[in-house]
């Protein structure tokens, strides 16, 4: 949810939750020996074609998933919306109502309602994306804002209204919400019930904490990002965050209970670590990361226990591997790709059989 909702290094540009689209990369090195036997994975099936297609997530029965698309193209009134279909890449349907761009999209918990951020209330265009001249940077868009809708897309109802960005939502069992938020100058995780009532803030540290995944019990939520120390590295964070921009750095992949109490790390493997979902044992996270390349241009997803031992390499494959999620019974892995790509940009969805 980046997303994401939306991607770190300059040539990366992984789709993250801000709407960003990962790029074709030149074969790299195998990561690490056995590369390209992705045991783990097996019967891989491509369920989209073309355009840029990712965060796909799992309804409640398995069934279905939501997923943000781009079909690509130069209009101005043409960027990311909100799709479903079923997991076998049929019944493909637009379910956001269009204007503005859309991302992080999840289905409720009885599988009744979705809900998903778009930046429709700020125009009917798509936001503009940042130009470089002051680095590899993310948009943070101000007007993205978390809606609630049925299944087809009707009956949609605005959850968040504080200015600022507000997306990368999940949700509890229970019907508990988490999503990340600048609302109070800084990026941190949230929670708010089903209905956007009773928002509170669980993290307090300067830095990019978002990505919130609440575990199968709904006890504990897993996120992506990391506390800034350094007085020049965080003043350019606020800096930026001010102009509704963030440069991505070291990422990694920590826990904490659903209070926001009890905050541990997960990973410490350096590079960008991001785009955390729980294995529905909830003993252990799916994430992507960059940690095995060394010029930080390809990722993959990886599996690891919560205390960080038992780490695994999932996917070895040379573009683009992330936003993993498992199906509710653990028996299939979706997730966006590069691989396949047939142009610059494109990135689709893919499932596959889940081998423990």
């Amino acid at each position: 949810m980046i997303s994401q909702h939306a991607t770190l290094a300059a040539v990366a540009l992984i789709t993250f939750a801000m709407g960003f689209s990962a790029r074709p990369q030149a074969p790299q090195s195998p990561a690490a020996p056995g590369a390209g036997a992705e045991r783990h994975l097996a019967g891989i099936k491509q369920l989209t074609f073309g355009g840029e297609n990712a965060e796909a997530y799992f309804s409640p029965d398995g069934k279905r998933l939501i997923y943000q698309s781009n079909p690509g193209g130069a209009s101005p009134t043409v960027c990311d919306q909100m799709m479903t279909m079923n997991i076998d890449g049929s019944n493909k349907a637009q379910v956001s109502r269009g204007g503005g761009r859309t991302t992080c999209g999840y289905f409720y918990p009885d599988g009744q309602s979705i809900l998903y951020a778009s930046t429709r209330l700020g125009g009917p265009d798509c936001p503009p994306r940042p130009s470089f001249e002051r680095g590899y940077v993310w948009p943070i868009y101000g007007s993205y804002d978390i809606f609630r809708a049925a299944p087809d897309g009707s009956n949609l109802r605005q959850l968040t209204k504080t200015p600022g960005y507000d997306a990368e939502a999940t949700i509890a069992p229970d019907g508990r919400i988490a999503f990340t938020s600048v609302r109070d100058g800084d990026m941190e995780i949230y929670s708010m019930n089903g209905d956007g009532t009773d928002v509170r803030r669980l993290t307090n540290r300067p830095g990019p904490d978002g990505g919130p995944w609440f575990s199968p019990d709904g006890k504990l939520i897993v996120f992506r990002g990391r506390a800034i120390a350094d007085a020049k590295e965080l003043g350019d964070f606020q800096s930026l965050l001010t102009q509704e921009l963030w440069r991505p750095t070291t990422l990694e992949i920590f826990v904490m209970n659903r209070d926001g109490s009890n905050l541990r790390q997960v990973t410490r493997l350096g590079g960008a670590n991001f785009a955390p979902a729980w294995h529905p044992d909830g003993r252990r996270v799916i994430f992507a990361s960059n940690s095995r390349d060394p010029k930080g241009r390809n990722f993959d997803i990886f599996s690891v226990n919560l205390d960080g031992s038992g780490l695994q390499q999932i996917t070895y494959n040379d573009t683009f591997d992330g936003f993993p999620m498992f199906s509710p019974d653990g028996k299939k892995v979706v997730f966006g790709s590069n691989r396949n790509a047939k142009a610059e940009g494109e990135t689709n969805v893919f499932i596959a059989d889940w081998v423990d």
